[in-house]
């Protein structure tokens, strides 16, 4: 085997294994940020509960909440921003698609939405509540709109195919959206459900 057929072997083989990382480290990304608004829920509710309760469930749940940012949310971000860079700077072509430039401004907003999330981590962490468990569950949601988002775009790559995709994503948040006013409704009758 020439040289050349060996470095471009070994490229592949590297490129395949950045690119595992990266899905890797999104997925667990994405698995902080599903959980941790869920956290902020159980925080605010136990916020407003009698003394001991208040202190016991506030002190556990703030160590809960710490761990999963700092060990998990933290880290993977990182690590999933770093291997999507090193993709693009192996594949640099993707960057004059539209769908990479449409991918691109919802990993933004990905961004925007872990630094809100991180500013919301802090103002707990203080005891300091400024938004209902309510709030929290549709912040919840937030993660899950750029996530289909992303996948639509990453699989589809044509311009009509994630126009549709958006409007299914519009789909998607009305439906949870009136899922979350039954579950509220459900939740008001029976307040353990």
């Amino acid at each position: 085997m020439s040289a050349l057929k060996t470095n471009l072997l070994i490229l592949l083989m590297a490129y395949h294994y950045i690119k595992a990382f990266h899905l890797i480290f999104v997925i667990t990304w994405f698995a902080g940020l599903f959980y941790i608004p869920r956290l902020f829920v159980y925080q605010i509710e136990a916020f407003h509960k009698p003394s001991p309760e208040k202190e016991i469930l506030g002190k556990q749940l703030k160590l809960m909440t710490k761990r999963l940012w700092f060990i998990i949310t933290w880290p993977s971000a990182i690590l999933a921003t770093g291997f999507a860079i090193w993709l693009l700077i192996l594949q640099p072509h993707w960057l004059e698609q539209s769908w990479m430039h449409v991918k691109l401004t919802f990993v933004v907003l990905l961004i925007i939405y872990h630094l809100k999330t991180h500013q919301y981590f802090k103002q707990l962490q203080n005891d300091i509540v400024k938004k209902s468990s309510s709030y929290m569950r549709i912040w919840n949601e937030g993660a899950t709109f750029i996530l289909f988002a992303v996948i639509f775009l990453v699989i589809l790559k044509s311009a009509i195919n994630w126009i549709w995709g958006v409007i299914g994503i519009f789909v998607l948040a009305i439906l949870i959206m009136l899922g979350y006013k039954l579950y509220k409704n459900i939740r008001e009758k029976n307040p353990e459900a």
